[in-house]
């Protein structure tokens, strides 16, 4: 079963959810503040994946954060900044098994292909970011 990632009341969280149940896909579903976000599923998420990738430098979050957090930015320290913000993590995060499918764009059938494995490797990840994919192994 796949297990969706985010946080319960952002808009591109309620329109994956709302696609995946209309596609009849199964899914358990994550939300960072409610069911916690732990330090291991952060270093899950960056191994499988890319730090740049999961932290989402146009959010509010982001913004609000002072000029020295985000100086001299680093793997690390980005975790650290996501692990005490997880407001500050792109989302939503579909993780199928074997591979993570960052953001979510319905156009074209693109996410539907993501998950019938027509997308990233197997262990790779997926990002959707405005206007483009990415895959990567």
């Amino acid at each position: 079963m796949y297990t969706l990632y985010g946080i319960r009341n952002c808009d591109t969280v309620k329109k994956v959810r709302l696609w995946l149940d209309q596609n009849g896909i199964t899914y358990r579903f994550h939300d960072f503040r409610s069911d916690g976000l732990t330090l291991g599923l952060l270093e899950d998420f960056v191994a499988r994946s890319d730090w740049n990738i999961l932290l989402n430098r146009n959010s509010t979050s982001w913004r609000q954060l002072g000029a020295d957090q985000k100086a001299d930015l680093t793997g690390q320290k980005a975790i650290e900044l996501m692990l005490n913000t997880p407001t500050l993590i792109k989302r939503p995060i579909l993780d199928t098994g074997d591979q993570l499918v960052i953001g979510f764009i319905a156009r074209d059938g693109v996410y539907a292909a993501s998950l019938s494995g027509t997308g990233a490797a197997a262990g790779g990840y997926i990002d959707y970011l405005p206007g483009a994919v990415q895959t990567a192994p």
